[in-house]
């Protein structure tokens, strides 16, 4: 399901700021080398999330899901410069294309890689974040957020990609299809959940801001 026009989709992008060089060349090397390139975030709502950290200003960031890189260079965009990122991603044939990106990027040393499941890694982060963004295995979403929970604190944004499931969250559900059945619980969870506020906003595929009490 397609939200907006290709027309109107180009007419954002040109009426937003451009996309940096290095984050061009990001998607075309992972357009040539990496399985699923449309996983990559893009040049829209890598803005949206450069410009979120640059208003929040945050001292850690943990990032669930790195895929090649590219949001983590737009979320690093606004750390503090004593800031430090956390990404974890359990792909380790992806940690040489996200290094290289990294130092690249000029945010390498406030990057830190992390290569495995992020349920067992993040309770062995001591770090509290100030901004999280959750975009890994859809089924896992609810144990991700709960993890992550964990070294939040009040005024934490905790931001959870593809909520919108290319539509299929409003289509009637396919009793095998378990990554919609677990973002639609997921989004109800989040709606409803007292240790939040959120806001589920159309930005490409779904992109949900929660805000911790």
């Amino acid at each position: 399901m397609h939200f907006l026009s290709p027309l109107l989709e180009k007419y954002i992008s040109e009426h937003s700021t451009p996309e940096p060089k290095i984050l061009r060349e990001l998607t075309r090397e992972t357009h040539l080398k990496v399985v699923r390139p449309r996983m990559i975030t893009g040049h829209f709502q890598g803005r949206v999330l450069a410009l979120l950290s640059k208003i929040l200003a945050p001292k850690h960031i943990l990032e669930i899901g790195t895929y090649t890189g590219y949001s983590a260079i737009c979320l690093a965009e606004g750390l503090q410069a004593q800031g430090e990122l956390h990404t974890i991603d359990i792909n380790e044939e992806l940690t040489t294309i996200q290094r290289r990106y990294f130092d690249k990027s000029g945010y390498g040393q406030q990057i830190v890689q992390h290569t495995g499941n992020a349920i067992d890694i993040i309770p062995k982060l001591d770090v509290t974040f100030d901004l999280i963004f959750i975009d890994a295995e859809k089924r896992t979403y609810d144990a991700f957020f709960e993890a992550a929970m964990t070294k939040a604190t009040t005024g934490t944004v905790i931001l959870s990609d593809n909520v919108l499931w290319s539509g299929k969250v409003v289509e009637p559900l396919d009793k095998s299809d378990k990554a919609t059945a677990a973002l639609l619980e997921y989004n109800k969870k989040l709606s409803e959940d007292p240790r939040l506020e959120t806001v589920l906003l159309p930005i490409r595929d779904g992109l949900t801001l929660s805000r911790v009490l």
